[in-house]
């Protein structure tokens, strides 16, 4: 379903009642979870009287916006010791690629930036991240094929407080979720950042691809359980994307969403803004 799910259904239904099972339909197709679909159709049906597709873009919006948090914290260094951005994942979703533009968004910021490529089992990983790091001007750390990522980890981040680097941004093996060794090795490099620091990785980003539809709600779960998710980097979300997964991984988890990538240039990857994202899916 292409973006702005429900403007077909408007149009359909903008001078007659609305026929409640495609509303339904509409609602789950656009991914956003079958507990929101369902708390925005209890939310039509205690209107009362006939329901326009107008009202229904309208009560779905609203209900949209009642879910995404109206503000989020900025993304802001530490006073005193490099801030870890952990970025998980499942392969395909765009992964090294948000890493990069996320070190790109720092760095226009005059904030000083390393790139970590610990996604160590698949090699054109560590040369895709190194070919990144050179075109942004970003430092890469790199280790070799098949290394320990969990210790290059833990070696970026002594060199980086060593240096008073800002922020660490792991780039980490893709992996899928129904894997429990691999999901087991994450979390040994969430541990062992630890020991540097308590509280790191500060930050711990699930990068969801927003064409995936509903299985990304079955990845961010099997992720937090891992490694505590803190956030979601949405990409994809341009001529085919939907996105409506972000509404039901806040709703559901209460995990949200902090970045989207919306095409492959370094530029095009932004800070979630809610009342646009409505806007671009409704």
């Amino acid at each position: 379903m292409a973006l702005g799910f429900l403007k077909s259904f408007v149009a359909k239904f903008s001078a007659r009642p609305v026929d409640w099972d495609e509303l339904e339909e509409a609602l789950i197709r656009a991914d956003l979870g079958v507990p929101m679909a369902m708390k925005i159709m209890e939310s039509l049906r205690g209107r009362g009287g006939a329901v326009t597709g107008e009202t229904a873009a309208e009560v779905a919006r609203g209900e949209i916006l009642a879910v995404l948090p109206a503000s989020l914290p900025p993304l802001r260094p530490l006073a005193s010791k490099p801030k870890a951005v952990l970025v998980v994942g499942v392969n395909g979703t765009g992964k090294t690629t948000s890493s990069a533009k996320l070190a790109h968004w720092l760095k226009s910021r005059r904030h000083s930036c390393i790139l970590v490529a610990a996604d160590t089992f698949r090699a054109a990983a560590i040369e895709q991240l190194g070919a990144w790091g050179d075109r942004l001007g970003v430092e890469v750390v790199k280790s070799q094929y098949q290394g320990d990522s969990a210790a290059l980890c833990y070696d970026a981040w002594t060199s980086a407080n060593r240096r008073n680097i800002e922020f660490l941004v792991c780039d980490t093996a893709g992996r899928l979720h129904t894997k429990n060794n691999l999901m087991q090795e994450l979390a040994k490099v969430s541990r062992t950042l630890a020991k540097h620091d308590p509280d790191a990785p500060h930050e711990k980003w699930l990068v969801v691809d927003a064409t995936t539809g509903s299985n990304a709600l079955v990845q961010a779960r099997e992720f937090h359980r891992a490694v505590g998710l803190t956030g979601i980097i949405l990409t994809k979300l341009d001529g085919s994307g939907r996105g409506g997964v972000a509404v039901a991984i806040q709703h559901e988890l209460g995990i949200p969403t902090r970045f989207i990538g919306t095409g492959e240039k370094p530029d095009d990857f932004a800070p979630f803004d809610r009342e646009a994202f409505v806007r671009r899916i409704i």
